[in-house]
């Protein structure tokens, strides 16, 4: 692989250039004007991967983490002899934009055949629009948390669902934290809608009761009405669905106007990087639920972190659980390619709906197309997470 970086663009970190002397092309982010990368032209020889990843916008707070952890991941495949013996060739686009503009995209690499894969961390709002345009045309892999559900021919989602992710925590805060009332505040789209329909549920079962819910719009910088309407409300628990920048400026907010001493915070699509934003200051009384944390030991975390850091340096942007589903969805591609036998759509569709394959959340096994993993509750600790239960 080549990297092409021109002055203007994201440098080569120099661990990274002792591992890589053949760097790809990262084309697709010329399509942003803050990252000055060169287009070039796929080689049809090797593996092209497009990853759609949020890199502006809202979600645009993981892009440079995700970024990374593809690059390893492709650099670790490619050390190997890359897949089905095709070194992967990426390209990055950016979903933090307008939607439609996405899709254009998408259609375009589509009907250009210049992807073989396309992969995407970015929000559920965009892989609803995208599947529209590339399933069943090219294998396509969705690697974050989302509301679960996904049978699209073609699709293939490995991230935590709220069955997995979201019932044990309310169950545990039910029990340990004494939880009854709950209030729901989510971005408006329909990761937040699709989910809160099974929280409710989960809420219900655990002896509580929902005493508001809202949809807030993406990009909103002013929280002070739904914070008045939650103190209002006195919940024991806020359960915040919102995204990136936006659950940033919430969470400031909300400790701000003195309520994070007063009840609790629980949050399912969050990592340290946007704890980091929050601050140690305003992250008093917060619960997150994932299938990964970065302090998580274990030996495939640990190895994980160390090819990190030789590669991008001790400064480089943490890597939580959305950027981590990078990495992850490349080591999930190709194991169900080596199972396989092919990079065709139907096969690699078929081996994926039962499988196992390591990453650095340690063994993820797929049964019916449904990912199971381990699930952590942790409890920010100033600007880390520290884990106080696995499901």
């Amino acid at each position: 692989m080549r990297w092409t970086a021109t002055p203007g663009g994201l440098p080569m970190p120099p661990g990274l250039m002792k591992q890589l002397p053949d760097f790809s092309a990262i084309s697709g982010l010329a399509d942003a004007p803050d990252f000055g990368l060169l287009r070039a032209r796929r080689d049809r020889g090797k593996l092209r991967v497009a990853n759609f990843i949020g890199l502006s916008g809202t979600p645009g707070i993981w892009g440079p983490a995700s970024i990374n952890a593809t690059l390893l991941a492709v650099s670790e495949i490619n050390r190997r002899g890359g897949i089905l013996g095709r070194e992967i060739e990426v390209t990055f686009h950016d979903t933090g934009g307008d939607i439609d503009d996405v899709v254009d995209k998408a259609s375009e690499i589509v009907a250009g055949d210049d992807a073989d894969i396309i992969m995407g961390s970015h929000i559920s709002a965009v892989r609803v629009a995208l599947r529209k345009v590339i399933a069943g045309r090219v294998p396509y892999i969705y690697t974050p948390v989302y509301e679960g559900g996904e049978r699209t021919p073609g699709v293939m989602a490995i991230g935590e669902t709220p069955r997995g992710q979201s019932r044990p925590a309310i169950q545990w805060l039910s029990e340990v934290k004494r939880a009854k009332r709950w209030y729901l505040i989510g971005s408006d789209y329909v990761w937040p809608w699709l989910s809160h329909r099974a929280i409710k549920r989960y809420i219900a079962q655990a002896g509580g009761q929902v005493v508001g819910e809202e949809f807030v719009p993406m990009g909103l910088h002013d929280h002070d009405e739904h914070l008045a309407r939650i103190k209002k409300a006195k919940p024991d628990v806020v359960l915040v669905s919102l995204i990136g920048t936006n659950s940033i400026l919430f969470n400031r907010a909300f400790a701000e106007h003195g309520l994070a001493r007063k009840m609790l915070r629980f949050v399912g699509a969050m990592d340290e990087t946007v704890l980091l934003g929050i601050g140690a200051d305003n992250s008093e009384n917060l619960y997150c639920s994932s299938g990964y944390f970065s302090d998580i030991a274990s030996r495939d975390n640990d190895a994980f972190h160390t090819q990190y850091e030789d590669a991008f340096g001790r400064a480089a942007p943490p890597v939580g659980s959305v950027a981590q589903s990078n990495y992850e969805g490349l080591k999930f591609l190709e194991t169900i390619a080596g199972s396989a036998g092919s990079l065709a759509g139907r096969p690699l569709q078929a081996a994926a709906k039962n499988i196992s394959y390591r990453a650095a959340r340690g063994e993820i096994v797929i049964r019916n197309g449904g990912a199971r993993m381990p699930i952590y509750l942790a409890q920010a600790s100033g600007l880390d997470f520290q884990v106080i239960k696995r499901f």
